[in-house]
């Protein structure tokens, strides 16, 4: 990316917005330095930021200590900084899988950042994940480099142009541009909420079994041919990849029977999907046979889900030019 993706210096009051996202292949192996494919979807999370005699979130004047991403965007972004009151409107499910918190974070960085005078599109990137990260205290940045970048990216994977590099102590990420072919997609929460922390860390023991290596080998092997067939647009390869995908993430604990039943309501309409996200609960992802995206939608959300038929968000985390076209609350596309 250009200095011309900037965010632009911005005077408070301003409003600042960033997509959630969903991960297509090699979730928790990238947290081990193998490749991952995400796309930046259209449920937006806006923040409008403030001025105030005390820092706020949605009136909630303890947020900036007991709300962790909010705490942890001040502490690295705003020290010094007067108090700012947040009016957050989301349309992602809290803790689906959805980037949820990479969306908040990266919304947020922009604001602030805009607010202190501007910051290029890698440095954002760093941002929100020293934010999401900073909160969690474990993971990748491919959630925060997804919604910032905007469109479909690959992370330590192949693709066309390189966007930026990213590094957080011994571990180094490299986020590149993957063509987009053109398809929707149907996400779906399946009304369990899952702590991405927990799961990382469960994967992370689960890996350093005897057959540990072994497993992220085939996570990289299954994401960079997801990658490959993306941007072939081969529809009925990528629905293979997301199955296998899918028992991968099986073997390694992170499914949940809820999860396994949304996919199986599905598939009449689908040629694949997987969970998404940090699993144990969560979301699944399914790409949909061509016009049957609707169909697939309606079978999910009979099987208990709150589906979304949902495209790509080529408009990564920016500053909102007219901040009175507020998001909708989330509701369902189905």
């Amino acid at each position: 990316m250009t200095d011309l993706d900037a965010i632009p210096a911005t005077a408070l009051p301003l409003a600042a917005r960033s997509p959630g996202k969903c991960i297509l292949f090699g979730e928790h192996a990238v947290v081990h330095g193998r490749a991952e494919l995400l796309l930046a979807i259209d449920l937006p999370v806006q923040i409008g930021i403030s001025s105030s005699k005390r820092s706020s979130l949605n009136g909630d004047t303890a947020a900036p200590e007991t709300h962790a991403y909010f705490h942890s965007a001040l502490e690295r972004l705003w020290a010094g900084g007067d108090p700012v009151d947040l009016h957050v409107t989301s349309r992602v499910p809290r803790a689906a899988g959805l980037g949820s918190s990479a969306a908040f974070s990266a919304a947020l960085a922009a604001g602030l950042s805009a607010a202190r005078g501007g910051v290029s599109r890698v440095g954002l990137a760093e941002r929100a994940f020293a934010v999401e990260r900073g909160a969690q205290g474990v993971g990748s940045p491919g959630d925060t480099a997804a919604v910032v970048a905007g469109g479909y990216v690959s992370v330590n994977g192949p693709g066309d142009a390189e966007l930026f590099r990213l590094s957080e102590g011994t571990g180094k990420w490299t986020v590149r541009r993957v063509r987009d072919p053109s398809w929707s997609w149907v996400v779906a929460y399946s009304g369990i909420p899952r702590s991405t922390a927990s799961a990382v860390r469960a994967v992370g023991l689960r890996l350093a079994e005897s057959d540990g290596v072994e497993l992220l080998d085939q996570f990289h092997r299954v994401a960079e041919a997801g990658i490959r067939a993306v941007q072939a647009e081969d529809r009925a390869e990528v629905g293979r990849l997301l199955d296998e995908n899918q028992t991968l993430l099986v073997r390694v604990g992170v499914s949940h029977p809820r999860l396994e039943a949304l996919l199986a309501a599905s598939r009449p309409a689908v040629v694949g999907g997987k969970l998404t996200g940090a699993g144990a609960g969560g979301s699944v992802v399914v790409l949909p046979m061509p016009g049957r995206e609707l169909e697939a939608a309606r079978r999910i959300a009979r099987a208990g889900g709150l589906p979304f038929v949902v495209r790509p968000e080529p408009l990564g985390a920016s500053i909102v030019t007219n901040p009175d076209a507020e998001v909708e609350p989330e509701t369902s596309a189905s």
